[in-house]
């Protein structure tokens, strides 16, 4: 997709990254540019052992360990950043609204990927990619609207509980891929939820502040190594359910696609 530099304001879904992205120029943000946005954050973004993040372009691979993307990023606190590319740029952006959560993902994929015995990825590898790429931070004032979500009872939820989804319930993407896919979204857009019980104080608290004490518990949370050990600790969410989040779901018919408001797992 060629270069909006007013992207943000295409959707609801990009509320999360509006508070620390300025606004942006007529081309596409070098990685000079990136850097100043990540020096002037305060308190500034850093990898789990403290060191301040720096952009830096793809190198060619060595085929070292400490080569690879993740270890630049814990052992060197480089992150590697293809220049003209969404994907990297959401990448970018999420660091600056989830700096510690996003650390904590980092230092948990170096610690597995270094523990790692098997020749493929062991499943704790698998749910950490899937919320770092396609992630989503559900949270709710409401417990009985998260066990509705966790059941899979999505038009119970979406549709005849929306008031109270709009007034106690929030959703922040948090995986880059999804900000990739909100730029075009289609039906059958699904992320994976990490899904927080909160006080409602919290729910009203103004837009910049929600997603900094939902950093800090993201990251106490991927740091516990009992979290994360497999994808189905992660929910399915259709976000496109979400009110607001799609002109169709205005209707009530819009929730009886069962092709993408799935009845759930059978076991």
């Amino acid at each position: 997709m060629d270069w909006d530099p007013d992207f943000l304001a295409r959707s609801p879904m990009f509320e999360p990254l509006r508070a620390h992205a300025p606004g942006f120029g007529a081309d596409w943000p070098g990685v000079a540019g990136l850097q100043r946005l990540l020096d002037a954050r305060d308190p500034p973004a850093r990898n789990a052992g403290g060191l301040p993040l720096r952009l830096v372009l793809p190198a060619r691979r060595t085929g070292a360990p400490e080569d690879r993307y993740e270890a630049r990023v814990f052992l060197r606190g480089e992150l590697e950043v293809r220049e003209r590319n969404w994907h990297d740029l959401f990448n970018v952006l999420v660091w600056l609204v989830f700096p510690r959560a996003k650390a904590a993902l980092n230092a948990r994929h170096y610690l597995e990927a270094k523990s790692q015995t098997a020749p493929n990825r062991g499943p704790a590898q698998d749910a950490l990619t899937l919320l770092d790429e396609g992630g989503v931070i559900v949270v709710s004032s409401d417990v009985d609207l998260l066990e509705l979500l966790r059941a899979f009872r999505w038009k119970d939820l979406f549709w005849r509980r929306r008031v109270e989804v709009r007034s106690r319930m929030r959703f922040l993407l948090f995986g880059h891929a999804l900000y990739e896919k909100a730029l075009a979204p289609f039906t059958g857009i699904t992320a994976r939820g990490i899904l927080l019980p909160a006080p409602a104080r919290l729910l009203e608290a103004q837009s910049a502040e929600l997603p900094a004490t939902l950093d800090a518990l993201m990251e106490s949370w991927i740091a516990d190594p009992a979290a994360l050990s497999g994808t189905r600790d992660l929910a399915p969410v259709p976000v496109l359910g979400v009110p607001g989040w799609c002109a169709d779901n205005e209707r009530e018919e819009y929730y009886d696609n069962t092709e993408y408001f799935r009845v759930g797992r059978r076991a």
